[in-house]
């Protein structure tokens, strides 16, 4: 056991980086090499085809058959020239992953031989089995149809010999079985929505795109350590090690020079994802040991998410070139900073408009704090949908501990944004005075230029506005964005339609009031308007230490969602507002709400069980047998003692072996006797058989049976013998040499 370890811990150090050669190319020329994109259609589908895909692409317009066809045609050609022998549809199932099924272009020929071919139909639609995916209940074995239907919008790409075509997945009945599908949907609400209220400040725009850019963190572990850690292995993180002596509190982590193994697996990664049209911008050392940060250019968020799911599954295979293993999970050590996926979300226009930057006239500044309020405004009336969107077994591990948010969400505007707001608020209105007409300059006191970067940053706001754009802070480091893309987009969207209904409703009663006078109607309504959202919606605002504990009874009396436990925040998707709302705007129905949350609570029971059944055979298998022997040798030594020396001597001289004799006597008991509790509590809790209820009990009987196990272990890896000691520990696995 002790040379099997330390052959392990041995064999990771030696490790040497790979000799990663970037291509001869700049990374402006080899960018999207592997992928169908605009230089790709124009080179290889007929003029008036292209000109139909770039219509759908960018105006939504229907795709017919024979489009599709002449695009199939196109991009076979291509995919052939490239060395591809296969295609699959690769979608987003409600696993957390992605999933698809590869076909080989060859079909009969109907003469002994065969033929390639790739039609409009294959490339449109396929059928993959809908009843071996998560559905929450919407398939059953026995009803295995679902389809897979190809999205043009993002870009079809090449992984190896396979021609990869994002698609949404659907069941047989209609209903969405992945994120793809609810996602854009709910772009185009918010589409829809934040067009409509741009049309008050001008007219000529004609679209509005919800943009992302996430920022994914990761731990790299040596391949050799993560095999000799099951825990790691089969849960993502550690289910026992004590603090290393040295771990992050040095602070010199962060922004440090990058190991040379690491720069070598980043080229290596940056190399393949820009390849893939993965537009990344950003590396460095993140704040705990072995932990790295990896962020692209901001995209269009349909387009942002399939690329961060590419770039997930991308990592883990890259890194086994380097010796590594990724770690996504969001906590995957104790005591150390955990992972988020920071996603950085704006609202943009066609004509290059950020709609969350401050402008540099009064009338910019107005349509500034329009969409700034209605954004609070959707986050303060779902906060809690928007907690549950962001909420996994994983990520609780994570939220209110080491610079992560806590698990409730409320938004940090800064300074000069709060002034506005208030100031906004609290105006005399017989104080506003506005001439001029609709498209020029207007005289608008409550709305001053204001500037970019006006904020400072606060590491505790889980939504956070930093200058020109939303920092939602709170998004797990392997979630799929797209969870809280819908909920975020979603809400927003609501706001923003809801603002417009009360605005025209207000038009009329302000042209009586204004008549004859030079006055706007129109802005005087919009001010009216938001005027009753910020009051309305001050409660979401906090820009001070969200992990006091003065916050929390502050946001319970704000009415804020407070709520802790995983199973319980879920239950927001099924509120009435919720069902409402996403009904409303076309998103989800409630049958696929409840079926999404069927899938939630199932999920997190699973991995709460796996944890327990890991932790329960480590328990019972590798430490207790570890830490006995080492006892024995305590005991045979005290044996030798006494022996040896007289009485009085001895017993002075044993004294602190009979010291760790009795502690491991009580701690090796504790262990054996938390897991047969956990093992009693887990069968009781398995005997429920509603998804909910069982989820509720695995939070709340089995869930903290784990962490009193693990005190114990931790304690015993203090005291047994570091030679026999059967897992790498802390100080192994966080410094990568």
């Amino acid at each position: 056991m002790e040379a099997l370890r330390f052959q392990v811990v041995g064999e990771a150090f030696k490790k040497k980086p790979l000799d990663v050669k970037a291509p001869a190319e700049r990374p402006y020329e080899y960018f999207g090499k592997k992928v169908f994109n605009r230089e790709k259609m124009y080179k290889y589908l007929p003029k008036d085809v292209y000109e139909k895909m770039v219509d759908v692409i960018d105006n939504g317009a229907r795709l017919d058959r024979e489009v599709a066809d002449a695009v199939a045609a196109g991009m076979k050609q291509w995919a052939t020239e490239n060395g591809v022998t296969h295609y699959t549809h690769w979608f987003q199932p409600l696993t957390e992953g992605t999933a698809e099924k590869h076909d080989s272009f060859i079909e009969h020929d109907g003469k002994g031989g065969m033929v390639e071919e790739f039609t409009g139909k294959l490339l449109v639609q396929q059928e993959p089995d809908a009843s071996s995916f998560p559905s929450g209940g919407i398939r059953s074995t026995f009803e295995a149809r679902g389809y897979s239907a190809w999205d043009p919008t993002s870009p079809v790409f090449i992984i190896e010999d396979t021609l990869c075509i994002p698609t949404v997945f659907i069941s047989y009945s209609g209903e969405a079985l992945d994120y793809k599908a609810p996602l854009k949907r709910a772009l185009h609400a918010v589409n829809v929505a934040a067009t409509d209220v741009c049309h008050y400040f001008d007219p000529s725009v004609k679209k509005v795109t919800s943009n992302l850019g996430w920022e994914q963190e990761y731990f790299l572990v040596d391949e050799g350590l993560y095999a000799a850690r099951p825990d790691l292995l089969l849960t993502g993180r550690t289910l026992m090690g004590h603090d290393s002596a040295k771990n992050q509190q040095m602070d010199d982590h962060y922004f440090g020079s990058i190991p040379e193994r690491v720069a070598a697996f980043m080229r290596d990664l940056e190399i393949q994802a820009l390849e893939l049209g993965v537009p990344c911008k950003t590396r460095h050392n993140e704040v705990a040991p072995n932990q790295f940060e990896l962020a692209p250019i901001f995209e269009e968020t349909n387009l942002a998410v399939d690329h961060n799911m590419m770039l997930m599954s991308l990592m883990k295979k890259v890194a086994r070139k380097h010796g590594f293993r990724v770690l996504l999970h969001e906590k995957p050590f104790a005591g150390i900073n955990g992972s988020g996926k920071h996603n950085n979300w704006s609202l943009s226009t066609d004509n290059g408009i950020l709609l969350h930057a401050p402008g540099k006239t009064p009338e910019q500044n107005l349509r500034f704090a329009t969409f700034i309020v209605e954004t609070l405004m959707g986050v303060y009336r779902h906060n809690g949908l928007l907690k549950a969107s962001i909420m996994s077994a994983t990520n609780a591990h994570r939220l209110g501990a080491n610079e992560a948010p806590p698990a409730i969400v409320s938004s940090f505007l800064g300074k000069q944004v709060s002034e506005l707001l208030d100031h906004i608020e609290t105006a005399d209105k017989d104080f506003l005075s506005m001439t001029g007409k609709q498209g020029m300059k207007m005289d608008i006191p409550e709305i001053p230029e204001l500037l970019i970067d006006n904020t400072d940053r606060n590491r505790t706001s889980p939504f956070a506005f930093t200058g020109n754009r939303f920092e939602f802070r709170a998004v797990g480091s392997e979630a799929n964005c797209a969870s809280a893309m819908i909920a975020l987009n979603s809400a927003v969207a609501e706001a923003l339609a809801d603002f417009k209904k009360r605005v025209d409703a207000k038009i009329p009663e302000f042209e009586k009031k204004l008549a004859g006078t030079e006055h706007s109607a129109k802005y005087h309504a919009i001010i009216d308007v938001l005027r009753e959202d910020i009051k309305t919606c001050k409660p979401i605002r906090f820009d001070g230490n969200g992990y006091s504990d003065e916050w929390v009874v502050e946001a319970e009396k704000r009415g804020l969602d407070v709520e802790k436990s995983c199973p319980k925040i879920f239950e927001r998707y099924l509120d009435k507002e919720s069902i409402e709302m996403f009904e409303s705007l076309g998103v989800m129905t409630k049958k696929e709400l409840e079926a999404r949350n069927e899938v939630k609570w199932e999920t997190y029971t699973k991995k709460i069980q796996i944890e327990a059944r890991v932790l329960g055979d480590l328990s019972m298998n590798h430490i207790i047998p570890v830490a006995t022997h080492y006892q024995s040798a305590l005991l045979k030594n005290v044996e030798n003692m006494t022996d040896i020396f007289s009485k009085e001597k001895a017993e002075k001289l044993n004294a602190r072996n009979i010291k760790l004799i009795e502690e491991i006597a009580e701690r090796t008991s504790a262990i054996e006797k938390g897991v047969d509790e956990l093992v009693a509590a887990r069968k009781l809790a398995n005997k429920i058989e509603d998804e909910h209820d069982k989820a509720i009990a695995y939070h709340d009987e089995v869930e903290p049976k784990l962490d009193e196990i693990r005190y114990q272990i931790d304690k015993l890896e203090l005291i047994v013998d570091d030679a026999l000691w059967p897992l790498p520990k802390y100080r192994e696995l966080l410094f990568i040499r």
